[in-house]
């Protein structure tokens, strides 16, 4: 059975499961839901945006008003 599948089926089950079973079945994952990393804890990640917020500042990269942006999707849309 496909991933997607599996995932439809249990949402669908969960939501009209009775308490005790949707108690139970969060108890089973709750370890791994309390482990997902949260990337404002990530050193590496804050570095990264440390990184870039300086590259912005200093100008040493290219940025793109909203408009060029949207002008550039428009045009990439026609092609």
């Amino acid at each position: 059975m496909a991933t997607t599948t599996i995932r439809d089926r249990l949402y669908d089950y969960i939501r009209y499961a009775d308490d005790k079973k949707v108690k139970a079945i969060y108890t089973m994952v709750e370890d791994e839901i309390n482990e997902q990393i949260d990337p404002w804890e990530d050193k590496e990640f804050l570095k990264e945006i440390d990184l870039r917020l300086n590259e912005f500042e200093s100008g040493n990269i290219k940025t793109s008003t909203w408009e060029e942006v949207k002008q550039k999707a428009k045009f990439l849309k026609k092609s």
